[in-house]
């Protein structure tokens, strides 16, 4: 799957899921500007409050995320009301893609598409979507045999090699998700770490791809590697020599 350089739009016949909510203190830092980390989380909670108006919603409550783009259009800022718009992008069985748009009150604007793979409750693997939850998907998307392919496939550098620097990033108790796992968006909490050493990246407009691959657990030392290239901005999220998931920012 080649990403779009532009996000696609809902179909004319599509309504999609629409919700909403204040942008809060918490997910802005000291420029008032809504955070990349607190974008992850308004992804995971619109995503669940979808899962409360489909059918089988209730059997379909454990995914992953494998890859997020996030393009930050206009900046979101504190105090806004946001509306939120949800709507399925290309399907297969076992996982498929969501765009979520972001429109701030103040004509703040972010786009985002996230490649998610739905989980078995018990079996812990990825598992079969039940055809009632499907069939919305398959109704409104013209891609229904999705596959994955990373975008993002450059070998981590080493840390020794110029121009790259790393940087340890502690884990906290309350990075860890019910899997045991470092919650997506706290990946994205280290990026504004990395970030906030490229002022003109993170306040023009950008895109943000970052894709997770094995997962990061409790008690592991995680160390950010970046190389900044012209414009771009790489991220890796290593635990010694194994790259965890990567990330890029580019200007849009």
């Amino acid at each position: 799957m080649v990403i779009p350089s532009v996000l696609p739009e809902s179909p004319a016949a599509l309504t999609p899921f629409e919700t909403g909510w204040p942008v809060r203190l918490a997910d802005t830092g000291g420029d008032q500007r809504l955070r990349l980390d607190g974008v992850a989380r308004y992804l995971q909670d619109v995503g669940y409050d979808h899962l409360e108006v489909l059918d089988d919603g209730d059997l379909h409550r454990l995914w992953v995320v494998r890859r997020t783009v996030i393009d930050a259009l206009k900046p979101i800022e504190f105090g806004e009301w946001v509306t939120l718009r949800r709507w399925p992008s290309a399907t297969s069985s076992r996982w498929c893609t969501m765009r979520v748009q972001i429109c701030g009150s103040g004509g703040g604007l972010v786009e985002t598409e996230g490649f998610l793979i739905h989980f078995g409750t018990e079996s812990g693997v990825p598992a079969r979507m039940s055809d009632r939850f499907l069939a919305p998907m398959l109704a409104c998307t013209s891609e229904h045999r999705l596959r994955w392919k990373a975008e993002l496939a450059d070998s981590m550098p080493w840390a020794d090699e110029s121009g790259v620097r790393t940087q340890p990033f502690p884990l906290r108790v309350t990075d860890i998700d019910l899997l045991d796992h470092v919650n997506n968006a706290v990946y994205l909490t280290a990026l504004e770490e990395v970030l906030a050493d490229h002022a003109e990246l993170k306040s023009n407009p950008h895109r943000v791809v970052i894709e997770y691959g094995k997962p990061v657990r409790s008690g592991e030392d995680l160390q950010l590697v970046s190389r900044r290239t012209g414009s771009c901005l790489d991220v890796w999220f290593a635990v010694g020599a194994d790259a965890r998931g990567v990330a890029r920012v580019t200007p849009r």
